[in-house]
């Protein structure tokens, strides 16, 4: 069996960290330095120090700085990919047309379905498959439970019952909960009968486009949300007095036109008698209903 040579040992090592989300290759960077520096003391040839302990030594001295630029490399692949992954899924959305998966790379189809189940909540492992045809390409975990997902980007032909047949073989032998076959193309009604009864779904391209665009639309709104929450909070935050700057608190007013009404007063009342306003945000957060 030939061996590796220390490139292609490298070359493994960033693609692996490559396939992890890029801040956790930053981690492996830091982790790594650390490590290996802790070992990687000058290798003195004094007494009690073995030839095989000052090679091991120096190796290490090697590899604290190796390895983590090998780590911070496939972070910034990792990084990369999830730019061009986020793009491939906007561009997927705003195009539906067929072609705009067609035209894609086996690579490029790959990565837009990752992000897809990404976008769905789940965590995506992308496993390279070794090609176009080539084994499981993603595995994705929710849950505590695994699925397998095979990518077939095919512009004209159909996915048969074979690839199904495939796939829910590695599922058993794996114990996935589940798995998913997902086309550009179309599948036969073989395939379609035998995914049927078992926990295999098939996915084409127009029903990936939809699930691109149901999980863009949830996105948005739990987006929205988030800001609307922000801004529920900022404007039920306690203001500082414009007179002083002390903080304020919230006030009714017991008599005169605006009786009844709420307002803000500053903490220090009498020596000041400063008051704001209650703005409309915070009145709309005072009457939302609780629950």
């Amino acid at each position: 069996m030939p061996r590796k040579r220390a490139g292609s040992v490298f070359e493994e090592l960033a693609e692996l960290v490559a396939m992890l989300p890029w801040w956790l290759g930053i981690g492996l960077a830091i982790a790594a330095y650390a490590t290996l520096g802790s070992f990687a003391e000058p290798a003195k040839m004094a007494q009690g120090i073995r030839p095989a302990q000052a090679v091991f030594r120096a190796a290490a001295a090697a590899g604290q700085y190796i390895v983590p630029l090998v780590c911070l490399f496939g972070a910034a692949v990792s990084a990369w990919r999830r730019v061009q992954r986020r793009k491939l899924a906007r561009d997927a959305t705003e195009n539906r047309a067929a072609n705009a998966l067609h035209g894609m790379s086996w690579r490029e189809f790959e990565m837009l379905v990752g992000e897809a189940f990404r976008m769905k909540g789940f965590r995506v492992l992308e496993t390279g498959g070794g090609g176009p045809d080539g084994g499981v390409d993603l595995v994705l975990r929710k849950g505590g439970e695994t699925f397998l997902v095979q990518c077939k980007q095919w512009k004209a032909f159909k996915v048969g019952v074979d690839v199904v047949r495939q796939l829910y073989g590695v599922m058993a032998a794996r114990g996935a909960t589940g798995g998913f076959v997902v086309t550009s193309g179309r599948f036969t009604d073989e395939a379609r009968s035998f995914a049927g009864g078992r926990n295999v779904t098939l996915m084409d391209g127009p029903r990936l486009a939809v699930m691109l665009e149901s999980a863009r639309r949830a996105r948005e709104v739990a987006g929205r949300r988030a800001v609307q929450v922000d801004q529920a909070t900022s404007a039920s935050a306690t203001p500082a007095c414009p007179s002083c700057g002390s903080p304020m608190m919230r006030r009714t007013a017991r008599r005169g036109p605006n009786a009844g009404s709420a307002f803000w007063g500053c903490s220090t009342y009498p020596t000041c008698k400063g008051t704001r306003a209650v703005g409309p945000d915070e009145r709309r957060l005072e009457e939302a209903p609780s629950g």
